[in-house]
Parts: C-alpha cells; sequence; structure tokens
C-alpha cells in the first residue's frame, strides 16, 4: 500500500497536470460506458420497441422504436423540427393536429418496410 502511495505522490509530484488530464479523461471514459449501458438496457427491453405513437415523443424517440432511419420521421414531419421537439410541440408549431401528424409519420414508417 505505501508503494502505491508513493508511485501516487510521485506522479503528483513530478507530473501533476498530466495525473489531473489522466484523470479527467478517466471521468469522462466513464461517464460514457454508464450512457451506453443505459440505452443498450432501456432499448433491449421489448416494452420500448414498437411503442404506439403518442405526442410526448421526440422524432428520434420514434425513430428508435420502430426501427427506421430517422430521415423517414422528418421526411413525414410537415417541418424540420428543433432538437429534443415532441410530436406535441410540432402539432401546435405547424397548427396540424397531432392525430394527422401521428398518421402521417404511422404511413411513412408502414411505407419504409421491415428493417
Amino acid at each position: 500500500m505505501s508503494a502505491r502511495r508513493g508511485a501516487l505522490g510521485y506522479l503528483w509530484a513530478h507530473h501533476r497536470w498530466a495525473s489531473i488530464g489522466f484523470a479527467g479523461a478517466l471521468i469522462v471514459a466513464l461517464v460514457f460506458a454508464v450512457r451506453l449501458t443505459l440505452f443498450t438496457i432501456y432499448w433491449a427491453d421489448p416494452a420500448h420497441r414498437d411503442q404506439a405513437i403518442e405526442g410526448w415523443m421526440t422524432p428520434r424517440y420514434v425513430a428508435r422504436s420502430h426501427d427506421v432511419e430517422l430521415d423517414v420521421i422528418r421526411a413525414a414531419l410537415p417541418i424540420a423540427p428543433a432538437a429534443r421537439s415532441t410530436l406535441n410541440d410540432i402539432a401546435a408549431e405547424t397548427s396540424v393536429p397531432i392525430e394527422v401528424l401521428i398518421g402521417q409519420i404511422e404511413d411513412a414508417i408502414r411505407a419504409a418496410g421491415p428493417p
């Protein structure tokens, strides 16, 4: 244990900026590893695949849930949505009823066919 403290103490004393950079890189890698794990677990759950389209969903969520390219969903929308816009937001912005918007998206998904 003292050898470990000695090595870390030496690194801190002689290579402080490199040690800080390495610790920062480890933290960033850990954050991305946790995100990857959480997203993998979430999308592996069959309950999150082929969900009925609802107004709270974003176009990206619909694309992932139905396993189609995001461009298929974007092509079915009347406008190019802002980042993280929900279908309710898009419907309100374009004055298109949400039911019509969902119908257009469902038609586009059916036209795209199986992945």
